[in-house]
């Protein structure tokens, strides 16, 4: 089976404080039928509260990272069987978060 990443940047997530509870408990459901599915893998959000660092090759660390790198937002991966599984599931997250999501499809790596 492919995994699939499904995603939004945070600034897509425009609610406002009543609507919020609500919302994370919309999306918090999802993830429990993924799970309860069987095609859960992995989700979160990134902390933007905590700045990213860039690890190089000779192991040295800095706050620079990729000139263009904005990683953030909310994050699930899951594992399906076919593409068309992943547009059903990004849907209902879509729907459940109240912001379009973006679908990304992992490369297959056999030793991972």
């Amino acid at each position: 089976m492919t995994k699939y990443l499904i995603s939004f940047p945070s600034e897509a997530m425009v609610l406002t404080d009543e609507e919020f509870p609500i919302v994370a408990a919309d999306a918090h459901a999802v993830i429990e039928e993924a799970k309860a599915a069987g095609v859960y893998v992995f989700g979160g959000g990134i902390d933007e509260q905590v700045d990213p660092l860039l690890v190089s090759g000779d192991g040295s660390v800095s706050r620079e990272i990729y000139p263009g790198s904005r990683l953030k937002g909310g994050f699930t991966v899951l594992e399906l069987p076919t593409r068309e599984d992943a547009v059903k599931w990004a849907r209902r997250i879509a729907v459940a978060c109240r912001c379009p999501q973006e679908l990304r499809e992992f490369m297959y790596d056999p030793a991972s």
